[in-house]
């Protein structure tokens, strides 16, 4: 696992706005006739993240000074804990968080990849 880990306490991701993919391990080649071949390039793959928090002001200073400073622009790993299945995992940023405001709270769209 990794030495860093995402700031606590912070709030839960919001259910709207969140999406999470299954990792596509999978090559598929096109054949001069008949169906496409398939077989499995990998046995193990980052899953995406899709997620928005509705963060207070504070919590928007501590998710930035936490990407940029951190995990230095996203370029390390992570300690995260899944949201759907609460279990530990390590993690990494796809892109920087992306804040919109919501009256004197933020909105924060975050892009999230737990790896194998």
């Amino acid at each position: 696992m990794a030495s860093i880990t995402w700031p606590s306490p912070f709030p839960l991701p919001l259910e709207q706005g969140y999406s999470e993919a299954a990792p596509d391990t999978s090559l598929r080649t096109k054949m001069d006739s008949g169906p496409d071949k398939l077989r499995r390039r990998y046995t193990a793959a980052p899953r995406a993240f899709s997620l928005r928090y509705h963060l207070t002001r504070d919590e928007v200073a501590t998710l930035d000074a936490f990407f940029v400073t951190t995990v230095r622009s996203g370029t390390l790993r992570f300690n995260w804990t899944h949201p759907r299945t609460g279990a530990a995992c390590e993690a990494r940023f796809l892109s920087a968080p992306k804040y919109s405001p919501d009256g004197p709270e933020a909105t924060a769209a975050v892009e999230i990849e737990v790896m194998p």
